[in-house]
């Protein structure tokens, strides 16, 4: 095992780093523990990387910064870079693939942004309508 590995994960424009190191199970995001985030969505989603595997935190400490996006972007952003600094500390196949096999997102980034809004219209696509009278 690796005393140390970071990792980093991303979602629209959220981007998390996240530190693994051994330690005694604390998970700090932003430098307040992962139990006090707000809302519980965000919350459950940034644990499942320890949901999906039993007894992956009891050894580890990790140390995630996440900034830009919104809350569930972060969240998303913060999940991957957790799931791969795991991945990375344990060294284990096994753990890699019942990530791959729970949810693929979990060790890729999603890659998919906003569409660049474009002239004549109020959005990427939507159009102003037209008026003949």
């Amino acid at each position: 095992m690796v005393e140390t590995v970071n990792q980093s994960g991303k979602k629209k424009t959220a981007v998390a780093r996240a530190t693994v190191k051994e330690g005694e199970g604390r998970v700090r995001v932003n430098s307040e523990p992962v139990e006090l985030v707000e809302p519980e969505s965000a919350r459950l989603k940034m644990t499942e990387p320890f949901r999906v595997v039993e007894g992956v935190r009891d050894d580890v400490d990790v140390d995630v910064e996440v900034e830009g996006g919104g809350y569930q972007g972060q969240a998303d952003a913060v999940r991957t870079a957790i799931a791969r600094g795991l991945v990375d500390f344990k060294g284990d196949p096994e753990l890699r693939e019942a990530y791959m096999e729970f949810d693929r997102s979990l060790l890729v980034n999603d890659s998919r942004q906003k569409e660049a809004k474009k002239f004549g219209g109020p959005g990427a696509r939507a159009r102003y309508q037209k008026s003949y009278r």
